[in-house]
């Protein structure tokens, strides 16, 4: 990411434009550029204040949008740029519009 850090999300999408500006060594490798979208579940053994600075270091570093499933209180924590952080409770399905248009997350598997 643009402060250095080296992070892997449990999902993550990426623009097709901003993927072709990486060069093939790039693409080849662990790619150095952070995703527009990222998800990440909260395990049981995940402690809830660390995932969540993880999903602010994204939005800090150009992530337009960060879902935050935890799976264990029912909740999806929404982070997106300049935006307070929005959170649902038991909701059955979460959109990604308009960054990932037409993406919408059936939540019933997984709860």
């Amino acid at each position: 990411m643009p402060n250095g850090a080296v992070k892997s999300p449990d999902a993550a999408w990426l623009r097709l434009e901003r993927w072709q500006t990486l060069s093939d060594r790039d693409k080849a490798a662990f790619a150095p550029i952070c995703p527009d979208f990222v998800v990440e579940l909260k395990s049981a053994s995940d402690r809830l204040k660390d995932v969540q600075a993880k999903m602010q270091e994204y939005i800090e570093n150009g992530t337009a949008l960060g879902w935050l499933i935890d799976r264990q209180k029912h909740q999806v924590h929404i982070y997106r740029p300049d935006v307070s952080i929005e959170i649902l409770d038991h909701p059955t399905s979460v959109s990604a519009d308009p960054i990932m248009q037409g993406f919408t997350l059936d939540l019933s598997k997984i709860w």
